[in-house]
């Protein structure tokens, strides 16, 4: 059975701790984080976050920054729950390819169109696994000179890894297994499902 952390859940700015059992090979297996666990967490980041930002902004919108293609569905949703002036932009990297373990290569496929200099900057991520992906993108977007920059992740994946401080915004910590849905893929597959659910290797 799945199960959602107790002392996590009574924090509202605390990520959801997930429980779960593993999947057998190449199959879909328990749901991690159902429909209802990631609508009321996004709910609940969307409406931190337009407190943190409410006397920060000015008159210049909050830039959301989604890395594509896992994140694009949590963005959606997100950007719904922030009751501010928000512009949305898009990069796209590749690390995975279509295997189930990182490659330990980033390379960005996809690059921004807005000018990040002197703006508040959200980076939207889907999944922080090895962190790899996300200090390239941070330091690549760093260089750019926003006013501030935040990172937004809807999965952390518990692991050897040390917890990352800059990690602003969490929504669920999760076990050390490969999981689809709500925008994450295997091989370009279940990005449609309308949770999270484990998946074994191939």
């Amino acid at each position: 059975m799945t199960s959602v952390d107790p002392d996590a859940q009574s924090r509202s700015d605390a990520p959801r701790r997930i429980r779960r059992s593993a999947p057998s090979s190449g199959s879909l297996g328990e749901t991690v984080v159902s429909a209802e666990q990631l609508a009321a967490r996004v709910r609940e980041l969307g409406a931190q976050i337009t407190s943190d930002y409410a006397d920060e902004l000015d008159d210049r919108p909050l830039v959301l920054v989604g890395v594509l293609k896992g994140a694009f569905m949590f963005l959606a949703d997100l950007v719904r729950s922030i009751d501010l002036a928000t512009e949305i932009d898009f990069m796209a990297v590749a690390s995975y390819g279509s295997a189930t373990r990182t490659s330990g290569v980033v390379r960005i496929v996809k690059d921004l169109d807005a000018d990040l200099y002197d703006r508040h900057v959200i980076l939207v991520e889907d999944i922080v696994d090895t962190g790899l992906t996300l200090r390239y993108l941070r330091k690549n977007l760093k260089v750019r000179h926003p006013a501030s920059l935040e990172v937004c992740a809807l999965l952390v994946r518990d692991g050897p890894q040390r917890p990352d401080p800059a990690l602003r915004y969490e929504g669920f910590r999760i076990p050390p297994d490969f999981v689809v849905g709500y925008g994450l893929d295997h091989a370009e597959r279940h990005r449609n499902l309308p949770d999270v659910r484990t998946m074994g290797e191939p």
